[in-house]
C-alpha cells in the first residue's frame, strides 16, 4: 500500500509530506484546495501524462515521492518518484534509480488503480476485462495453453524436415548425385592417397631405378667394388691382435655389404614397367583430388561427409512417412485447441451475465438505478474479445467503459465492479465517485468503500460527509493565502478535529452546534453500519 507520499512544487501545493495508513481515508476539503492534486500526485507516478503546467509558479521543476510497503503478498518495499520540470522532459526514478515513465507505469499498475477523471484506470483495458471475467468464472486457461504450445512444437518439428517440397526435392537430388560420385569411388582408407603417391613415384621413373639399383650393386660387389676393399682390408690386419676387434668389426661390414647387395639386385629385379597400372594411379589420384576439393580438404573428412549424406538422404527419403506422422499428431492437438478453447469460451459466455447482474446491483445501490452493465464475449475460438459497457441511464445505449463521459458514473462503475472482483492492487484511489449523489445513495457509496476497504488500502477525494464518516482516516485539505501567495496543506484529522470536518461539510458552519451533533450521529450510523449493524 501506499504508506508515504511527498509533494512539493506541484500546482498549489508548496512542500507537502502526508502518512497514509490501511483501510480508507477520506481526502476533503473546501473546492480548489488541492485535494484532486494529490490524486494527479499519485496518477504522476504511476507513469501518467507530466504537464509543465503542474510546476508552481516560480519553481523550477515539481516533484511526486510515493514510498509503497509490503502488502499480505509480501513484495518487497518500492519508492516512486517523478521530476516534473517547466522545460525539458520528465524524469522517472524506482528505488533511486533513473526509469522511464513506461517502465513506472508497468510497475504502478500492480500498486495502484485511480478511478475517476484520470486515465489510469486498470478495467478500462478489454485486456484487463477479460483477465477479470476469467477470474470471476474460475476458468482454467491452462488445458488450452498447454494444446497450444503441443501445436506449435508439432509446427516446428514439421518446419525443421526440411522445408517446402521443392527445396527437399532439390536437396534429394543432390545428394544422390553427390553419393553416386562418393560411392563409386569405394572409399575405405583413409591414408590412400599417401600410399598411391609413393607407389607412382616408383611407376613413374622405373627404369632409373633399375639403373640405379644396378650401378649399386656393381659398386658392391663388381671387380674393385667395396666388397674387395673390405676383403683386402681384412687381410692385411687379420691375425694381428692390435686389429682383432676391427677384424671383427670388417667382417661383419663384409655379411652386411653382401647382403644389401643381394637386396639391391632383387629390388632392381622387382621394378618392371607398368605403364597401365601407372594410368591406374594417376587417375584414381585425380579422382581423389577431385573429391577432397568438393568434400574435404583430408580423404578423411571427404569419407565423414559421405557418411552424414547418407544419414541426411535416409532422413529425406523417410520424410513422407514422417510428416504423415507429425500431420496427424498436429490435427489431433489443434482438436484438442479447440475443444479447450470451446471450454473456455462456454465458461466466459455462462459467467458474463452473471458477472453484469452483481455489478448492477451494486450499481443501483449507490445511486445509479437505471445503469445497466454488459459484458461482451465474442470473437472465435476461446472468446477471448471480452468488452464491459455501461448505460448509466435507462435508455442510454451501452458503452465502453472507456467513452463514459461522465466521471462520477465510471468511478461508481469502477467501484461496483470492484465489489465483485477480488482482483484488484493493493491500493484503490476514487475520484469524484460521489458526485451527483446524496442522501440514502452517499451513505451507500460510503458503505460500498468501506466494504472494499476491508481487503484493500482506499483513498477517496469526496465532498460528502456520509462518505468521509465511512473512512478509517480523513484527511484535510486547505489553502492558505496568508503570506502572500496560496499555499495547499494536508493534515490527518481525528476525534474533536474530524467532528469539526464534518461539521463544515455538511452545513458549512464549522461551529454549529448543531452541525456538530449531525457529524457525531454520522459518524456513530457509519460505525455501526460498519460493525455490520442496521443499514
Amino acid at each position: 500500500m501506499l504508506a508515504e507520499l511527498h509533494v512539493r512544487d506541484l500546482g498549489v501545493i508548496d512542500d507537502l509530506h502526508l502518512v497514509l495508513g490501511a483501510g480508507m481515508t477520506a481526502l476533503t476539503g473546501e473546492t480548489g484546495a488541492g485535494k484532486t492534486l494529490l490524486v494527479e500526485a499519485i496518477e504522476l507516478l504511476m507513469g501518467g501524462r507530466a504537464d509543465a503546467v503542474l510546476v508552481r509558479p516560480g519553481a523550477d521543476e515539481a516533484r511526486v515521492e510515493g514510498r509503497f510497503v509490503p502488502g499480505p503478498a509480501g513484495a518487497e518495499e518500492t519508492v516512486l518518484a517523478r521530476a516534473v520540470p517547466t522545460n525539458g522532459r520528465s524524469r522517472a526514478y524506482i528505488d533511486g534509480r533513473l526509469a522511464t515513465a513506461t517502465e513506472l507505469a508497468e510497475l504502478g499498475r500492480g500498486l495502484v488503480d485511480l478511478h475517476g477523471q484520470h486515465a489510469h484506470q486498470s478495467l478500462l483495458s478489454p485486456r484487463l476485462q477479460r483477465a477479470a471475467l476469467d477470474r470471476f468464472a474460475g476458468v482454467d486457461l491452462g488445458p488450452l495453453a498447454a494444446a497450444r504450445d503441443r501445436v506449435k512444437l508439432l509446427d516446428e518439428a514439421l518446419a525443421g524436415l526440411g522445408g517446402d517440397a521443392r527445396a527437399r526435392a532439390r536437396e534429394l537430388d543432390l545428394l544422390r548425385f553427390q553419393l553416386g560420385e562418393l560411392d563409386a569411388a569405394h572409399l575405405d582408407d583413409p591414408d590412400e592417397d599417401q600410399a598411391l603417391e609413393a607407389e607412382e613415384d616408383v611407376l613413374a621413373d622405373a627404369a632409373a631405378h633399375r639403373d640405379a639399383a644396378s650401378e649399386a650393386y656393381d659398386s658392391l660387389l663388381g671387380d674393385g667394388g667395396a666388397l674387395d676393399a673390405v676383403g683386402e682390408a681384412m687381410e692385411a690386419v687379420g691375425g694381428r691382435r692390435p686389429f682383432a676387434d676391427i677384424d671383427a668389426r670388417l667382417r661383419a661390414l663384409q655379411a652386411e655389404l653382401a647382403e644389401a647387395a643381394s637386396d639391391l639386385r632383387q629390388a632392381g629385379d622387382a621394378i618392371a614397367d607398368e605403364p597401365e597400372r601407372l594410368d591406374q594411379v594417376r587417375a584414381r589420384r585425380r579422382l581423389l583430388h577431385d573429391l577432397c576439393r568438393k568434400y574435404g580438404e583430408r580423404l578423411s573428412e571427404v569419407m565423414a561427409y559421405q557418411s552424414e549424406a547418407h544419414a541426411r538422404l535416409l532422413e529425406l527419403e523417410s520424410h513422407g512417412v514422417r510428416v504423415e506422422a507429425l500431420e496427424g499428431e498436429r490435427e489431433a492437438a489443434q482438436r484438442a485447441v479447440e475443444v479447450a478453447a470451446a471450454a473456455v469460451a462456454g465458461a466466459r459466455r455462462q459467467a458474463a451475465p452473471d458477472l453484469a447482474r452483481q455489478v448492477e446491483h451494486h450499481l443501483r445501490t449507490l445511486a445509479m438505478p437505471g445503469a445497466r452493465l454488459q459484458v461482451d464475449v465474442e470473437g472465435p475460438g476461446p472468446a477471448d474479445d471480452v468488452e464491459f459497457l455501461l448505460a448509466a441511464n435507462r435508455g442510454a445505449p451501452p458503452l465502453p467503459l472507456a467513452k463514459v463521459a461522465s466521471g462520477g458514473e465510471l468511478a461508481r462503475a469502477m467501484l461496483a465492479a470492484r465489489l465483485v472482483l477480488s482482483d484488484a492492487p493493493p491500493t484503490l484511489v476514487f475520484d469524484e465517485v460521489d458526485a451527483g449523489v446524496g442522501g440514502e445513495a452517499a451513505l451507500a457509496v460510503g458503505r460500498a468503500l468501506a466494504d472494499l476497504a476491508g481487503a484493500h488500502q482506499v483513498l477517496v477525494v469526496t465532498h460528502l460527509p456520509q462518505v468521509a464518516a465511512f473512512a478509517d482516516h480523513q484527511v484535510v485539505v486547505a489553502k492558505d493565502d496568508s503570506s502572500g501567495r496560496t499555499v495547499a496543506s494536508a493534515r490527518t484529522v481525528a476525534g474533536t478535529e474530524r467532528v469539526v470536518e464534518l461539521s463544515r461539510m455538511l452545513s458549512g458552519q464549522p461551529g454549529s452546534e448543531t452541525a456538530r451533533d449531525h457529524a457525531e450521529e454520522l459518524l456513530e450510523t457509519a460505525a455501526a453500519q460498519r460493525r455490520g449493524g442496521p443499514r
